[in-house]
C-alpha cells in the first residue's frame, strides 16, 4: 500500500485523463485550423504564423480566364422578355396557367393570365440567337456569347436570392465569389485591390455592402467600392507639401511600427486585414488615379460607351472603368445597377425600356473593346441577375401590367475567358416558368467561373471550425462543360 498522495492510478483514472488529454488535443487542431493555412506541417507544430496577403497565387492548373467582369443586373431582368422568347404566351394570352405555376407567386391574389411579351424577337448571327428590340447593341455579340436559359434558383425574395446568387447560400453569412475569387487567386497588380466593387451612385443594391463582404474569409478579400462620382476613393491622395522622400520615410516607419504591434498580437485576422488595408491604400496613390480616370480615353471610345449621354454615362463610366481595371491586374470587378429597376412587378414594358437603355448600349461597347484590345480571351464577362420573371401578369393585363419574381427558370449569358461564344444552353418549359433541359443550378454556375479562372471549385477551401468550406459548400455542382470553348 503507497502513501497518501502517491497512490498508483487506477484503470479507470488512466482512461479518464486519456480522454481530457484527446479533447484537448482535439481543441488545439481545430483551433489551428482556424488559425493557420492547410498546411499539415505548420497545423502540426502551431508555430508558423498564418499570412493573408494578396499576392498573386498559382491556380489549380492552366485557366481560360485571368479576370472577371460581374455586370450584376440586380432586381430580376425578365428572360421571356429579353433571350428567351414564348410564342405560346401569345397563343394562350389571358388563361390561368397550371397551379404549380400559380403558386411561385409573392401575391396570388393579384395574378393575372399568361402575358405575352410586348416586344419583338429576331434572330441574330451565325448561331441564330433570339434577342429581344430592347437589346439592339447586345444583339452583334451573340457569336461571342454563351446563354444559359436553364438557370434556376432558391428562392423568391430578393435579399436571400442575391446572397444565393453571390455566395451560394440564400444566408448572410458566407463569403461572396469575389472574395473566394480574391483568396484563391491574389491580384497581379499590388497597387490595386484584386476586388473591387463599382456600385450605382443612385443607390444600393437591396443587401447593401453585404453582398461583396468577405464574411468568415479574412478582410482583405472584401470587395473595395470605387466611387463614379468626384474622387473614385477618398483621402487617398497624398500631402502635397511633403517631398517624395519624405513621404517614402514615413511609409517605411509605418511599416515597421505595423509590424512590431503585430507581432505582439498575432492570429487576428481582422487586425492583419485593417493594417493590409492601410497598406494597399499607400499603394493605390500610385496607380488607383490613372485606372480610374476615363478622360484619359480618347473621345471616340468614351462616346462608344455613352458617356455623352445622360442616359447611358453612369453605367458607360463603369463598364469603362471596370475594363481598364482588368487591363491592369484586378482579378475580379462587380458593377451594380441602380436600386431594383429590373424589378418589375408593373408598367413592365416601361421597366425594361429605362434599364436596357441604360446599360445595353455600354454592355456592347464593353465586349467591344475588350475584344479589340485582345482582353476577351483572358477575360470573363458574366451578365446576368438574382432571377428572372413569371410569364404571368401580377395584375389585370393592361398597359401597366407587370411580372412576379421568378427563380424557376431564368437566363444568363457569359462571354469570353474561355466561354464558347455562339451557345444557346438548356430551356424553359412553352411559357418560359422553369427550366426543364439541362437545368443549372447557382452552385453550377459558380463551379464554372472557378474553373474557367483554374481552379478546382471542390479544392478551393478555407479551414474553420474543422471543416472544409467552399464557395459551392456541401451542394452538388458541376462545371457546365457543355458551354467552354
Amino acid at each position: 500500500m503507497t502513501s497518501r498522495g502517491t497512490a498508483r492510478p487506477t484503470r479507470r483514472d488512466f482512461f479518464s485523463r486519456l480522454g481530457d488529454g484527446l479533447h484537448g488535443a482535439a481543441l488545439a487542431s481545430l483551433l489551428g485550423a482556424d488559425l493557420f493555412r492547410s498546411n499539415p506541417a505548420a497545423a502540426a507544430s502551431l508555430q508558423q504564423r498564418q499570412v493573408f496577403d494578396l499576392s498573386a497565387q498559382a491556380p489549380h492548373f492552366e485557366p481560360k480566364a485571368k479576370a472577371v467582369i460581374h455586370l450584376f443586373m440586380n432586381g430580376g431582368p425578365s428572360q421571356v422578355d429579353l433571350l428567351d422568347p414564348k410564342p405560346a404566351l401569345e397563343k394562350y394570352a389571358g388563361q390561368i396557367p397550371v397551379r404549380e405555376m400559380t403558386t411561385d407567386i409573392t401575391s396570388p391574389q393579384q395574378s393575372g393570365g399568361l402575358l405575352p411579351s410586348p416586344f419583338k424577337f429576331q434572330k441574330y448571327g451565325q448561331c441564330g440567337m433570339d434577342v429581344s428590340e430592347l437589346m439592339p447593341h447586345f444583339s452583334k455579340h451573340v457569336d461571342d456569347v454563351a446563354l444559359i436559359r436553364s438557370m434556376y434558383g432558391d428562392h423568391f425574395n430578393h435579399e436571400p436570392a442575391l446572397f444565393l446568387m453571390h455566395t451560394g447560400r440564400t444566408v448572410a453569412t458566407r463569403p461572396s465569389i469575389g472574395s473566394w475569387v480574391a483568396y484563391g487567386l491574389g491580384t497581379e497588380n499590388q497597387n490595386l485591390p484584386a476586388y473591387v466593387v463599382l456600385d450605382d451612385p443612385k443607390g444600393l443594391p437591396i443587401n447593401g455592402i453585404s453582398n461583396w463582404q468577405s464574411a468568415w474569409l479574412p478582410p482583405l478579400y472584401q470587395g473595395t467600392r470605387f466611387r463614379t462620382e468626384g474622387p473614385a476613393v477618398l483621402n487617398l491622395e497624398s500631402r502635397p507639401d511633403w517631398p517624395e522622400q519624405l513621404a517614402s520615410a514615413e511609409r517605411r516607419l509605418l511599416r515597421k511600427l505595423d509590424d512590431a504591434h503585430r507581432e505582439k498580437r498575432p492570429y487576428q485576422p481582422d487586425l492583419d486585414g485593417r493594417i493590409s488595408s492601410y497598406e494597399l491604400a499607400a499603394r493605390m496613390q500610385l496607380e488607383a488615379g490613372d485606372a480610374l480616370d476615363v478622360t484619359k480615353e480618347d473621345l471616340k471610345t468614351r462616346e462608344a460607351y455613352g458617356l455623352n449621354d445622360p442616359l447611358t454615362e453612369s453605367y458607360g463610366k463603369r463598364c469603362l472603368m471596370a475594363r481598364r481595371l482588368v487591363e491592369r491586374g484586378v482579378r475580379f470587378v462587380q458593377l451594380y445597377i441602380e436600386g431594383q429597376i429590373w424589378d418589375s412587378h408593373s408598367d413592365l414594358e416601361k421597366g425594361h425600356q429605362y434599364a436596357c437603355g441604360k446599360t445595353d448600349k455600354p454592355v456592347a461597347a464593353l465586349l467591344t473593346d475588350l475584344k479589340q484590345r485582345g482582353l476577351l480571351d483572358s477575360t470573363l464577362v458574366i451578365w446576368g441577375g438574382e432571377f428572372g420573371r413569371l410569364p404571368l401578369s401580377q395584375s389585370a393585363a393592361n398597359a401597366a401590367a407587370g411580372r412576379d419574381h421568378g427563380p424557376p427558370g431564368f437566363s444568363v449569358w457569359l462571354a469570353g475567358g474561355g466561354s464558347k461564344g455562339g451557345t444557346i444552353y438548356g430551356a424553359t418549359d412553352e411559357f418560359g416558368h422553369a427550366a426543364v433541359e439541362n437545368r443549372t443550378s447557382v452552385h453550377d454556375l459558380h463551379a464554372t467561373i472557378l474553373h474557367l479562372l483554374g481552379m478546382n471549385f471542390r479544392d478551393l477551401v478555407f479551414e474553420r471550425h474543422g471543416l472544409k468550406e467552399r464557395l459551392t459548400d456541401q451542394f452538388p455542382a458541376r462545371v457546365v462543360q457543355e458551354i467552354l470553348s
